[in-house]
């Protein structure tokens, strides 16, 4: 219970600099650069409550991992869309190109301590 708390707080904030910002619920119809903002905030988030997990010697769990599929899901939906209406994706294919790395990374380090 503690990780999904950990996990949401970044997801949160996120969500709360949108609606206050942006004045919407929706992500998938920001312009590039607001979505890219929004992204940003809550990789960064997600990833320090990753680190903070880490530095506390909790385990990863699958909580953790389906966190980390649902902020690649929508980087990717929202690659799909910008590839459909012709918009420029270049820093979006670059961060889910490192955010896959990363993963991957995560990943593997879980899999040797177990």
């Amino acid at each position: 219970m503690k990780k999904i708390i950990i996990h949401t707080v970044p997801l949160i904030i996120s969500w709360l600099w949108l609606v206050i910002n942006k004045e919407t619920y929706n992500p998938i119809t920001l312009k590039g650069p607001d979505f890219l903002k929004f992204y940003l905030i809550l990789l960064l988030g997600f990833y320090s409550s990753f680190f903070l997990l880490k530095t506390l010697r909790e385990t990863i769990s699958k909580t953790t991992f389906y966190f980390m599929i649902l902020i690649f899901s929508l980087g990717i939906v929202k690659l799909i869309r910008g590839i459909f209406l012709g918009k420029p994706i270049g820093f979006l294919a670059m961060i889910l190109i490192l955010e896959s790395i990363v993963n991957l990374i995560i990943c593997k380090l879980n899999n040797n301590i177990k």
